[in-house]
């Protein structure tokens, strides 16, 4: 940050090369500002622009020691973009959504250095306007639906969770318009995914260690572990799943060999369904179920019931072969039997 009343002194790297007399290239290409002792940059981590402390860099060049700064906060403290969101809580996304939501923002913006700032005095400010904002009891309200479609929100919510792996779901429900449990949901699928991933890449990582390399708070994959081992499961049953599928399509049951999608009733689970839609299939459906194989199903448009219950025998609902992966000729000699 800029402390109160150094506005005047913050330079840029092309200033600092200016000063010595050299081209910016060449400044940089010399590395000069990261020799031992230069003065640390006063420009936030990541900062595309890194800005200087004039009196600071001054003292350096002369061979003279090196003030410190100011650390007592003040109000005409100048934060840039991701200081003000670390101030308030919230992701710079979201920082940079408060500009257009709240004007007083936008009048209090100050240059330096050609980067954006704001008087710590400002977030005051900010917070007050945005309490008595506030008409409605926090959350969205009831029976609204999400403003954002459906298979739009894994693709909506990735670019926030890659800006802040900490994010929650009640930012993510401030930023899309989602409902919460939306929200949460995405958030699950999304860390879980990743953590999968991970340890696809490198079996030693246990699902806390993928975790924590990924930057995900430990409070916030309990799901997502047991998930992400769900997920590598998956992975692992893919191969066999496509070969029944294959098996089917000889036999002209199905219409396509293409293997089917695995889903998640629950965090734990792995199950698939496989449509027989070809010419005089002997069931409508079937379902695989990583607890206890194949079984046929009565529905094409329906052959999961909710939550995955394993139904009884009967009416339409048959066992297949034994084990949960027998061989793929063993499914279709069963459903021919």
């Amino acid at each position: 940050m800029i402390r109160a009343g150094r506005r005047h002194l913050a330079r840029t790297l092309a200033d600092l090369a200016a000063q010595q007399g050299v081209r910016l290239q060449s400044y940089l290409n010399a590395k000069r500002h990261l020799v031992d002792g230069f003065p640390a940059p006063i420009s936030s981590a990541g900062s595309r622009t890194r800005l200087y402390d004039g009196e600071q860099v001054d003292a350096f060049l002369a061979g003279a020691p090196v003030p410190s700064l100011p650390t007592e906060d003040n109000d005409q403290d100048l934060l840039d973009r991701r200081e003000c969101a670390a101030a308030l809580g919230i992701s710079p996304l979201t920082w940079d959504k408060y500009q257009t939501a709240y004007p007083i923002l936008t009048e209090h913006l100050v240059k330096a250095g050609g980067v954006d700032h704001w008087p710590r005095s400002v977030l005051h400010q900010q917070r007050a306007q945005k309490a008595a904002k506030v008409t409605a009891p926090p959350g969205r309200p009831t029976r609204s639906g999400d403003q954002v479609p459906r298979d739009q929100v894994l693709s909506r919510t990735a670019p926030l969770l890659d800006a802040d792996p900490g994010i929650s779901a009640a930012r993510v429900t401030e930023e899309l318009g989602v409902h919460r449990d939306t929200a949460q949901d995405a958030l699950l699928r999304l860390r879980a995914d990743r953590m999968a991933e991970l340890m696809r890449t490198d079996p030693s990582l246990t699902p806390e260690q993928a975790a924590a390399a990924l930057g995900y708070p430990a409070g916030q994959v309990r799901r997502a572990k047991v998930r992400a081992q769900t997920v590598l499961r998956a992975h692992r049953i893919a191969p066999y799943l496509a070969d029944v599928a294959q098996a089917l399509h000889r036999e002209g049951w199905t219409t396509t060999a293409a293997a089917p999608e695995v889903q998640y009733p629950a965090d734990d689970l792995v199950v698939a369904a496989l449509v027989l839609d070809g010419p005089n299939p002997p069931a409508p459906a079937l379902v695989w179920d990583e607890r206890h194989g194949w079984r046929s199903a009565t529905s094409r448009r329906h052959p999961l019931p909710r939550g995955a219950a394993w139904p009884p025998p009967g009416d339409g609902i048959h066992y297949l072969a034994t084990g949960t992966t027998p061989p793929p000729d063993a499914v279709t000699a069963a459903l021919s039997a």
